[in-house]
């Protein structure tokens, strides 16, 4: 016997809306080009983009992913659609369909539904690789890129235990040596203390005060920071480098879908007659309350601007800080 699966008690709330939108299935035509049947229940074909879907939906794929139908996931995925189909069948059988509940329960998913696949046909098929890359180019060419330093890092208790430290590297001590050795901070000392490359702007006012205009190759220290003493040594530096094209294409992506329905939800509400009918409503600002939300900025950026008409995001973004305490 199959595994009864685990996201049943979760899906029966949308069982109904799947069997209204079954019913009259069982065709044998692929609904799009290249499917493939994966399972019949009670003559209805389910197919791999039905599984797909699902998949989509549960956040386990991104909508470009491919999903492999010899995968465990994949077959996961299609006992759920499965026990979805058999659920709504037997909710069918008993007439819960044709309930008042059950009904305004099915036309607001069908408006889901529908307002669902009118972003994908008129937004999602609008952003091309030509607009995504014309925004890439032009926020390279405004992108004010920051300097990357590469720092070394040996945290002491106290500073007559950072003097000494001093006293040991000025001796011709390896730093990573030292590090490994007398530093406090578990999350670098067995990296011979590396930070790693980051921004100044990220570091702590203790850090970016210190190595400001430090040129490679200098040791620079004791001074006192949240978690102790701190002795750095500067490795590198360098200029940031910004994201290629097919790392910033996501966030790129998320930008034109907001704009896209931010803009058909502007135009739709032009035209239609809306009236809130909630004692002492206020006028609704103009971003729609159904638009998505923009992209969230990637570390080391600004927050996204409170204008509805979201900015580009930015392409070139700086790592977090490590905590040195």
């Amino acid at each position: 016997m199959r595994p009864s699966s685990p996201f049943v008690p979760v899906l029966f709330a949308v069982l109904l809306a799947v069997a209204a939108c079954g019913r009259g299935g069982g065709s044998d035509r692929a609904p799009e080009p290249g499917d493939r049947s994966v399972a019949e229940v009670q003559g209805q074909t389910i197919w791999a983009s039905d599984v797909k879907r699902e998949a989509v939906a549960q956040g386990l794929v991104g909508e470009g992913e491919p999903l492999d139908v010899t995968s465990d996931l994949f077959r996961r995925v299609l006992d759920e659609v499965i026990d979805q189909k058999l659920l709504a069948r037997e909710a069918e059988r008993r007439g819960l369909d044709n309930s008042a509940l059950a009904q305004r329960r099915l036309e607001a998913t069908r408006e889901r539904i529908l307002g669902d696949m009118l972003v994908e046909t008129v937004v999602n098929g609008s952003i091309s690789d030509r607009a995504v890359e014309t925004i890439y180019q032009e926020q390279v060419r405004l992108a004010q890129t920051s300097e990357e330093i590469r720092v070394r890092l040996i945290l002491s208790r106290t500073k007559p235990e950072a003097d000494a430290v001093i006293g040991i590297l000025a001796q011709g001590a390896a730093f990573e040596a030292v590090a490994a050795e007398s530093s406090i901070d578990d999350a670098t000392r067995y990296s011979g203390g590396d930070l790693g490359y980051r921004t100044i702007d990220v570091m702590p006012e203790a850090y970016k005060n210190a190595l400001r205009d430090r040129p490679a190759g200098s040791t620079v220290g004791p001074f006192q920071t949240e978690g102790g003493w701190a002795v750095l040594r500067v490795e590198d530096r360098r200029r940031e480098t910004p994201p290629t094209l097919e790392q910033a294409r996501p966030q790129i992506v998320r930008y034109l879908t907001y704009e896209g329905v931010r803009q058909l939800l502007e135009e739709l509400r032009g035209k239609a007659e809306v009236e809130v009918l909630l004692p002492g409503d206020t006028p609704r600002s103009q971003e729609p309350a159904s638009a998505p939300r923009p992209p969230a900025p990637s570390a080391g950026t600004s927050a996204a601007p409170a204008s509805p008409r979201a900015s580009p995001p930015p392409v070139a973004a700086a790592p977090a800080p490590k905590k040195t305490s």
